[in-house]
C-alpha cells in the first residue's frame, strides 16, 4: 500500500525549481506539437484556465518529463524505479473556489491512454481551500498501489460505482473512491460525491472546494512509461 502526504500539492507551489536533467523521454511524446514541456521537478505552467504540474515529490524518484498541447491535452513520460512509495503526481488543476452548497454543478470528463505495466493510479485529487480534506477518485489503477484507510463499502454516485476508503495521512483526512472497474474514458458528476460525504456521511461540513486536480499518481514505471491525457474538462456552475 502506498503512503501519501500533502507535500505533493503544496511543494509544487512553494519549492524552488530543481532540474532533474534532460532525458530521452520527451522523444516519445508529441514534442513537435507540444506548446510546453518540462523535465524540472516542480515544472509548471498555466494553459487555457488549467495549471499543469510535473510534480515529482516522492523520495527515490527517477526521471520524468511532462508535455502539453493545452491545459486539457497533455501527457508525461516517467522512469521511476520499481520501489515502494509514490514518486510523483503529474497533474492538471482547475481552481473552483466555491462552497459545496453554492455549487449548482461540478463535473469532469476524461479520456486517457495508460500503460499496462508499472504501478500507478489515474485519479482526481480534490481539495478544500484549507487542505483539511482530500477526496480522491481513482478511475483506473495498476500494480502494487492502494488507498489509505479502511473500506467503507461500495456506493454508486456520479455515474460510477466506487469502493470507498476513509483514512488520514497525519496532515489531513483522505476519502478515496476506487472505481470498481477500470475506465480509460468517462464523465464524473463530482458534486453528488461531495454532497454524499457532507450530507449522508457527515464526514465534513460545507467546505469550500479549491482545487480539482487530475493526473497520475506514479509509484513505479521502470524503463520509462507514457501516460497521455487525450482530453480533460472540468466544469462548474
Amino acid at each position: 500500500m502506498a503512503t501519501r502526504t500533502l507535500g505533493r500539492v503544496v511543494k509544487a507551489l512553494i519549492a524552488p525549481t530543481l532540474a532533474l536533467g534532460a532525458t530521452v523521454g520527451l522523444a516519445s511524446a508529441p514534442a513537435s506539437a507540444a506548446v510546453w514541456s518540462s523535465c524540472d521537478q516542480w515544472g509548471n505552467t498555466s494553459l487555457n484556465g488549467y495549471t499543469l504540474y510535473n510534480n515529482i515529490w516522492g523520495s527515490g524518484a527517477g526521471s520524468q518529463c511532462v508535455w502539453a498541447n493545452s491545459g486539457t491535452n497533455w501527457g508525461v513520460w516517467a522512469n521511476h524505479p520499481n520501489t515502494g512509495g509514490i514518486k510523483s503526481y503529474p497533474n492538471s488543476k482547475k481552481v473552483i473556489n466555491k462552497s459545496i452548497t453554492s455549487l449548482g454543478s461540478l463535473s469532469s470528463s476524461y479520456n486517457v491512454t495508460v500503460p499496462s505495466s508499472g504501478a500507478y493510479n489515474t485519479s482526481y485529487d480534490i481539495w478544500d481551500t484549507d487542505y483539511d480534506y482530500e477526496i480522491m477518485l481513482w478511475v483506473n489503477y495498476n500494480g502494487a498501489v492502494g488507498p489509505l484507510g479502511t473500506s467503507q463499502g461500495n456506493v454508486t454516485l456520479g455515474g460510477h460505482t466506487w469502493t470507498v476508503y476513509k483514512g488520514t495521512n497525519g496532515a489531513n483526512e483522505v476519502f478515496s473512491f476506487l472505481r470498481t472497474s477500470d475506465s480509460s474514458s468517462g464523465t464524473v458528476n463530482i458534486l453528488p460525491i461531495l454532497k454524499w460525504i457532507k450530507d449522508t456521511k457527515g464526514w465534513f461540513g460545507n467546505e469550500t472546494i479549491g482545487d480539482v486536480q487530475f493526473g497520475y499518481e506514479i509509484t513505479s514505471s521502470s524503463g520509462g512509461l507514457d501516460f497521455a491525457t487525450n482530453n480533460l474538462t472540468v466544469s462548474s456552475s
